[in-house]
C-alpha cells in the first residue's frame, strides 16, 4: 500500500481522522450526524449559507425529519462543527462533496457547484487527503472533470491524494430506511481509492459495497432514479388514459398490486419532485449524446412527467368551468408545497410550477403546508412572489373557489377540506370514493 494511503487509512480506522463535508443540506447534514453518532470521528461541515452554519453551531436543525435533538447531541460531543470558511479545506483528512447538481434552463447538467467546490479544494489540497464526490452526476465526472481540476494543484491522483465517488441515497421522511441502513456504494478512480473511501463509510454505515470504478457508481445512481422516473411516467400516462375511460387509476393500481410477482407499484402525481428523479435522466441523456446515442425512451418518460402540471391545470380549469367560473380571478388554495408527504423538502416540487401556472392565468393563489411556513426562494422559480402558509380553517375553505391537493401531508384534515371546499382537485388520490366536489387529476 502507498505509504500515504496507509497513514490516512490508519487514522480512519483509529477514529482519529477529521471528515469534512461540503454542503450541509439534505445529504450532507444527515451523513455528518451519522458519522458523529456511529463513530468517534470528528466532522467539520462546510456551507456557503451562514444561516445553516449558525443553526448547527447553536445545536439546531433546519431539516424537520432530522430533529433539533440530533444536532444538539452531535454538537455536545465536541466532534461536530460547521463553518463558512473554505480556507479550512486543508484541515480534513477526508473531503466529501455533497453540493447541488441542478439543470440549466435547457435541461443540461449545471455543474457550477461541483466545479466551484473542486477549485476551492484544489487551492488547499494537500498530500494524504481523500476526496469523495456524492453529488449525482453523469458517468465520468469523477475520473475526468474532478481529477483534472484537482491535479492542477501539482499533486497526483493515486499517489498524493485519493479520489472516489459514492452516490447519495437519501430518502427524506422514509421511516423504513435511514442514512446508516441504506447500503452505500463506493467506486474509486483506482482500487486503493475505493478501499479508502469504503473505510470512511464503514465507520457509520451498516453495509458498504465497493464497485469496480467511479463510473459504475455514478451510472448506478442514475440507473436507480431513471428506473423510478420511467415507471412514474408510465402510471402518469395510464392515469390520463384511464380517466378518459372513466376508470380510477388508483383502483387499478390497488388491483394490480395484489399480484405477488411481476409488478412493482408506483403512484401517479402532479409531476416529479425532489432533487434526483426530475433531474437524473437528463444527466445521462446529455452524456449519451457525447457517444452519439439518443436516449429516446428516457426522454419520452421525462416529457410525460414534465407535462403533468399542465394536465392538473386542465382538470382544475374543467372543474371551474362546470361551476361557471374561470381560472382568472378565482381564488385557489394549493395544499402542500413539499415534493412529497410529511417532509419539509421543497426541492423541485411540482407545487411551485402549479402556483406559477395559476398566477400566469390570473388566479389568486394561497398555499397551506404544515411543514413549510414560508415558501423558500427557488432557483427554478425566481419569479414567484414571497408567500406564507395560510391557516387551514373552514372559513378559509368556504371563501376559496378551488383547493388543489399537490402534496398529501398526513397532518391535513381532509374531512374538513371535503366538508367545506366547493371544489377539490385531487392529484394524489386522497379521496378514493366519488364526491360531487372532487375532481381527480
Amino acid at each position: 500500500m502507498n505509504p500515504i494511503a496507509h497513514d490516512v487509512r490508519q487514522k480512519i480506522e483509529e477514529h482519529k481522522a477529521l471528515i469534512g463535508i461540503i454542503g450541509l443540506g439534505y445529504v450532507g447534514l444527515p451523513l455528518g450526524l451519522a458519522l458523529v453518532e456511529r463513530s468517534r470521528l470528528r466532522v467539520l461541515g462546510f456551507d456557503i449559507d451562514p444561516t445553516k452554519v449558525a443553526k448547527i453551531r447553536e445545536g439546531d436543525s433546519y431539516i424537520m425529519h432530522l430533529g433539533r435533538a440530533r444536532v444538539a447531541d452531535a454538537r455536545a460531543t465536541g466532534r461536530f462543527d460547521a463553518t463558512t470558511d473554505f480556507n479550512r479545506l486543508g484541515e480534513p483528512d477526508v473531503l466529501i462533496i455533497a453540493v447541488p447538481t441542478p439543470l440549466t434552463p435547457q435541461r443540461d447538467p449545471d455543474m457550477q457547484y461541483v466545479e466551484g467546490t473542486a477549485r476551492e479544494i484544489r487551492k488547499r489540497l494537500r498530500p494524504g487527503q481523500i476526496v469523495i464526490l456524492e453529488s449525482t452526476t453523469y458517468p465520468g465526472t469523477t475520473d475526468e472533470m474532478l481529477k483534472k481540476e484537482l491535479e492542477l494543484s501539482g499533486l497526483t491522483c493515486g499517489n498524493d491524494f485519493f479520489l472516489a465517488f459514492s452516490p447519495e441515497r437519501e430518502d427524506p421522511g422514509n421511516k423504513s430506511f435511514s442514512t446508516v441502513t441504506i447500503p452505500k456504494l463506493v467506486g474509486g478512480v483506482d482500487k486503493e481509492a475505493g478501499l479508502l473511501a469504503a473505510a470512511v463509510y464503514r465507520a457509520a454505515i451498516d453495509k458498504v459495497i465497493i464497485v469496480s470504478s467511479a463510473k459504475v457508481a455514478e451510472a448506478a445512481k442514475l440507473t436507480e432514479n431513471i428506473f423510478r422516473a420511467v415507471n412514474i411516467a408510465l402510471v402518469n400516462e395510464l392515469k390520463v388514459i384511464y380517466a378518459r375511460m372513466g376508470i380510477d387509476v388508483w383502483d387499478v393500481l390497488d388491483a394490480a398490486a395484489t399480484k405477488p410477482f411481476g409488478f412493482m407499484r408506483f403512484n401517479p402525481g402532479p409531476g416529479l419532485g425532489g432533487h434526483c428523479i426530475p433531474l437524473d435522466p437528463y444527466y445521462l441523456a446529455w452524456k449519451a449524446r457525447e457517444y452519439g446515442v439518443t436516449t429516446r425512451f428516457i426522454e419520452l418518460a421525462g416529457q410525460v412527467n414534465v407535462d403533468m402540471p399542465q394536465y392538473v391545470m386542465e382538470c382544475l380549469q374543467n372543474g371551474l368551468n362546470e361551476r361557471e367560473k374561470s381560472v382568472k380571478g378565482s381564488r385557489v388554495l394549493v395544499l402542500g408545497l413539499a415534493y412529497k408527504k410529511d417532509i419539509d423538502d421543497p426541492r423541485e416540487s411540482p407545487s411551485f410550477e402549479l402556483i406559477e401556472l395559476l398566477l400566469q392565468r390570473g388566479a389568486r393563489v394561497d398555499y397551506h403546508d404544515p411543514h413549510l411556513p414560508m415558501a423558500p426562494s427557488m432557483r427554478s422559480f425566481p419569479r414567484l412572489p414571497p408567500m406564507k402558509s395560510v391557516p387551514l380553517t373552514p372559513e378559509l375553505l368556504r371563501t376559496v373557489d378551488a383547493v388543489l391537493i399537490a402534496t398529501d401531508h398526513s397532518a391535513v384534515d381532509y374531512k374538513m377540506v371535503l366538508d367545506h371546499a366547493p371544489l377539490i382537485v385531487d392529484s394524489r388520490g386522497v379521496y378514493r370514493e366519488p364526491h360531487s366536489n372532487v375532481v381527480k387529476a
